[in-house]
């Protein structure tokens, strides 16, 4: 049997997909535009609940790559980090902990650091209600007893308060129910 390899998708790619959903086209549909089986796309879709995730963006605390430079230099010239920080406005402890997570004063970069900041800052999670297939059970059992989601967060808090992997949001919910209605995830689990 050959193995089939791995489908990856651009950003245009994706961009499209969104937009099409957002319009109410079948997955079917919009994995014919790319030539591909629905599967490939749902699995895209369904990563977010079915909801466009907003644009990534850099946070204002974060170090810019600009400061990254600074700090580059300012390692090759053999400067302190307290000097590093007071030259940049930002803590020693900030400095410290970048040259340290990226190699070092010896081989600090700032292009690598700045790439590696990118790339631990996308932190993808998985749905609570797919990790946690007791709590789904639950809470499919309070949906079939006519419970708004509301309802079942604020229960969960209450009869669990202190057990986090017990609590679920209200808006969890709606985008399980969200992605259930549109068919892109498996349904709810039995009891």
């Amino acid at each position: 049997m050959k193995q089939r390899s791995r489908i990856y998708y651009t950003e245009t790619d994706k961009t499209l997909m969104w937009d099409r959903w957002q319009k109410g086209e079948s997955l079917h549909k919009i994995a014919a535009l790319f030539n591909r089986n629905h599967s490939s796309i749902a699995g895209i879709l369904s990563r977010t609940g079915g909801i466009r995730p907003p644009q990534r963006k850099r946070s204002r605390l974060a170090l810019t790559m600009s400061e990254r430079e600074e700090i580059s230099r300012s390692v090759v010239a053999g400067d302190s980090i307290r000097s590093i920080a007071v030259s940049l406005g930002r803590a020693a402890s900030t400095i410290s902990r970048e040259i340290n997570r990226n190699s070092g004063r010896r081989y600090y970069r700032a292009n690598k650091a700045d790439q590696a900041a990118w790339d631990r800052s996308h932190r993808s999670k998985r749905c609570k209600l797919v990790n946690n297939r007791a709590l789904a059970r639950i809470v499919a059992k309070k949906l079939k007893q006519f419970w708004s989601p509301e309802q079942i967060a604020g229960w969960l808090k209450c009869t669990y308060p202190d057990d986090e992997d017990s609590h679920v949001s209200h808006e969890t919910i709606y985008r399980r129910l969200f992605i259930q209605a549109r068919g892109a995830l498996m349904r709810w689990p039995d009891n």
